[in-house]
């Protein structure tokens, strides 16, 4: 706990002062309705259930659900992965009422609790675009960013396609599909997403 920085140390504290607590979820349920809630939320279409469920059915004991919850309700959820020495946490999302009681931050603080209890050594939080949301709760709790490099091969493009979500072309894109009814986005989703990226 000493190892985080105070601010970021005071979200842990209030999450566990508004009595959260942190379950390991046999299944993808719970995950799958936080995530997908959380995902149309920001305007982007969800990667189907079935998805996840494989996940779990393939990676076996290496592929874990953590759900925070209060009161039984779940507040948020991740779906990570196990390798070796390391844990990544991949999957993640929260409810609207998540941030009132600080489960975000509870959920990545039990998240690594757990982990340093199996012997876990590293904690890798994924890759953030620098001067969004992410980088910067990742970057409030300690952790170095590390440049990632990447390599292209162009096959018809001339250039490197921009599908960054804060791309001007895809905003309206973003708000119509914020618009759409929880369900009919879930039942849309999949058959999207495998044609984006």
């Amino acid at each position: 706990m000493l190892a985080i920085p105070r601010k970021q140390r005071a979200m842990v504290r209030k999450g566990i002062k508004n009595g959260l607590a942190s379950e390991i979820d046999e299944d993808v349920e719970r995950f799958f309705s936080v995530f997908a809630d959380n995902v149309h939320r920001h305007g982007t279409p969800a990667l189907p259930k079935r998805y996840f469920v494989l996940l779990k059915e393939i990676f076996g004991s290496d592929c874990e659900v953590l759900s925070v919850v209060k009161d039984g309700l779940i507040l948020s959820s991740v779906l990570s992965f196990y390798f070796r020495d390391e844990v990544l946490p991949y999957y993640a999302g929260d409810t609207v009422e998540a941030r009132d009681f600080a489960a975000n931050d509870f959920k990545y603080w039990e998240l690594m609790r757990r982990a340093c209890e199996r012997g876990i050594k590293v904690f890798d939080y994924g890759r953030s675009k620098r001067g969004t949301g992410p980088f910067d709760f990742k970057k409030n709790w300690g952790f170095e960013p590390q440049p990632l490099h990447y390599e292209y091969q162009l096959l018809r493009a001339k250039t490197v396609p921009d599908t960054n979500p804060l791309n001007p072309k895809y905003q309206l894109f973003i708000k119509m599909w914020q618009k759409l009814p929880l369900p009919v986005a879930n039942w849309l989703g999949p058959h999207i997403v495998k044609n984006l990226g």
